[in-house]
């Protein structure tokens, strides 16, 4: 009886295993299948580098990929939105290709492991036949301070480059007495 029940989990769990394969596969061939048809003249490229992984989670109302499931949206992919950056679907394997218009973009970043995203929303006048890039790092400071403040995290950043010119820059300082704190955009 119990090698019946450990079989059966064995199989259930492989099952699992291979179902999110193919549901990634599915959602490979149907990008690919969406990138067959013409990119209007005016819309623009979006990446995002730079942390261990990211993804884009919304397009002004159009949902990219679920925060729940990973999966990327059907209706992305039919719109065209969707990308794959050298034909892979690994962590940075997506880009957009969007209109050009003022929108709100919601991008998960995962800095250190999948296990926890940094959700970062940014509003952009996104201009005709640019390409843009999000990029994730920490910001590091040399300059010597007290234990207290050279303990906390360095500050996580957020640019925004056109082009390969960073025209914005936001950053999240790290609050030592709550360990909250929100993305403010800085002078370049």
């Amino acid at each position: 009886m119990t090698k019946v029940v450990s079989k059966s989990v064995v199989l259930t769990l492989a099952c699992l295993f291979l179902g999110g394969c193919a549901s990634q596969s599915v959602d490979r061939m149907r990008i690919k299948q969406a990138e067959k048809q013409p990119i209007a003249a005016n819309n623009v490229k979006i990446y995002c580098s730079g942390a261990q992984s990211c993804e884009f989670e919304r397009f002004d109302k159009q949902e990219i990929v679920n925060a729940t499931t990973q999966r990327v949206n059907r209706d992305a992919i039919q719109k065209g939105y969707v990308h794959l950056v050298d034909n892979s679907f690994k962590d940075k394997g997506l880009y957009l290709t969007v209109p050009s218009t003022q929108a709100e973009l919601v991008v998960r970043f995962y800095p250190i492991s999948n296990k926890h995203a940094e959700v970062f929303h940014l509003i952009h006048n996104f201009k005709a036949k640019q390409n843009y890039t999000l990029k994730m790092y920490r910001k590091r400071f040399t300059t010597p301070g007290s234990l207290l403040s050279v303990s906390a995290p360095m500050p996580l950043c957020v640019d925004l480059l056109q082009a390969q010119k960073t025209i914005r820059r936001f950053c999240r300082p790290y609050d030592v007495l709550t360990g909250i704190s929100e993305f403010v955009e800085q002078k370049i």
